[in-house]
């Protein structure tokens, strides 16, 4: 489908976005309150002077993100930023950090109406994009606006690039319209050029710079004393599909570690009860973190079904499995635990982070765990081995502390492109 037929199918289909945003409501996939900034409706009022927009699709992508808010909002301190995010974790997550100088909205659906209702009324001065998500009307209808582009932290799996590879020519005209594309590996590098955004570069995953999570001190204390000396482990980020799988690894590993706590941090926490009941189903002991539950004698499993408290648990617990790997979603972020000083695992997909893992693999800081029987035997080594767990935890901080410097590369290319559009002060 060319960008032209694209347009005039959103068009058409307008007036059917309401019904499709209500039915997402219902789904409790939308926020009520919000749902007109869906639409291309401001929930807030522009401030005078720059404005910065960066579009982060959701908790990862946001994530990215608040490394670079804080280098720009050093650099130019009198732009405000807009960050505009598409799902209702992403927009929980941004409230919950209270960042100074940064609105944030929802991002439009990608109909050309919304995105030109959107833009009229924000006016960006410049627009970032990052990571992976392509809305055609959105980029398209920016740069027909004037607005200079990046496309930072790129990133590109083999299944979309098998799929632009079917039309190279839409892939080229949409990455045309920025003027600027920074990636995360060489990898990625090569197949955005290959389907025709010569200018490609690699610059390293921003995800790196981020800092450290600072986990609540009253929280982490509490942990402490609820989980007293027993061993445990996190299995975060983790999808349907890998909670049976962790479920049965702990079950096995109990007979040889009795006191064992396993923590299960599923990628979406809404799907707590979900989880619970999968528990249940196997008769293993659990408490839930939204209820305030905290673990009684003989409970087995921990559910951190919460938001943005990752870096309490990596905190807390030695060793992390890094969960997406096995359910063939490509796999999740395990620089977090690596600047926490975990012992780290993931399964056999890691497209998301190919670089990443190469890094951490060829430290010897990070294992692979292809299945039950390898999870159960790495799991064993390290609830066996302090020492082994300390040396890998070292490695893996080493790795993510070379790294930090990634922000600057990232500034220094965004640079120019800034400087034309917004006053340093």
């Amino acid at each position: 489908m060319s960008i032209a037929v694209y347009r005039a199918v959103t068009f058409l289909a307008t007036p059917a976005f309401p019904l499709f945003l209500n039915r997402r409501l219902r789904q409790g996939k939308e926020d009520p309150d919000r749902l007109s900034e869906r639409l291309g409706r401001h929930g807030r009022d522009r401030p005078d002077g720059a404005l910065i927009w960066l579009h982060a699709a959701s908790v990862g992508e946001a994530n990215s993100s608040f490394i670079l808010i804080k280098r720009l909002r050093d650099a130019f301190p009198g732009a405000t930023v807009l960050l505009t995010t598409g799902t209702v974790t992403s927009a929980d997550l941004v409230a919950k950090r209270r960042l100074d100088g940064v609105i944030h909205q929802f991002c439009p659906v990608d109909s050309p109406l919304y995105v030109r209702r959107f833009l009229e009324y924000w006016k960006p001065d410049a627009a970032l994009w990052i990571e992976s998500e392509v809305w055609p009307n959105l980029i398209t209808q920016t740069h027909a606006a004037g607005v200079p582009m990046a496309l930072v932290n790129a990133r590109i799996s083999q299944r979309s690039q098998r799929r632009w590879g079917r039309a190279p020519s839409v892939f080229k005209r949409l990455m045309s319209c920025f003027q600027v594309v920074l990636c995360q590996s060489a990898e990625d590098a090569d197949a955005f050029r290959q389907l025709g955004a010569a200018d490609a570069e690699t610059v390293g995953n921003l995800k790196f710079s981020a800092e450290p999570a600072s986990p609540d001190r009253a929280a982490q204390a509490r942990l402490d004393e609820v989980f007293g000396t027993r061993p445990r482990w996190v299995a975060a980020s983790t999808h349907p599909g890998e909670e049976e799988l962790i479920a049965r690894v702990h079950r096995r590993l109990r007979q040889r570690h009795p006191d064992l706590l396993t923590v299960i941090a599923p990628r979406h926490p809404n799907r707590g009860e979900e989880v619970s009941e999968i528990l249940k189903g196997l008769d293993l002991p659990h408490v839930r973190r939204t209820l305030a539950e905290e673990p009684f004698p003989g409970c087995e499993i921990y559910v951190a079904d919460t938001l943005g408290e990752l870096g309490l648990f990596y905190a807390n617990a030695p060793i992390a499995y890094v969960g997406g790997g096995m359910a063939q979603y490509g796999g999740h972020n395990p620089i977090e635990p690596a600047q926490l000083d975990c012992a780290i695992l993931y399964g056999p997909d890691r497209s998301n982070f190919t670089e990443v893992a190469k890094q951490l693999e060829e430290a010897s800081a990070a294992r692979i765990v292809r299945n039950e029987e390898e999870f159960i035997s790495e799991l064993d080594i390290l609830l066996n081995d302090p020492e082994v767990v300390k040396q890998r935890a070292s490695r893996a901080c080493e790795v993510a502390s070379r790294n930090q410097g990634i922000v600057e590369r990232v500034f220094d290319r965004l640079a120019p492109l800034l400087e034309k559009r917004v006053p340093s002060s």
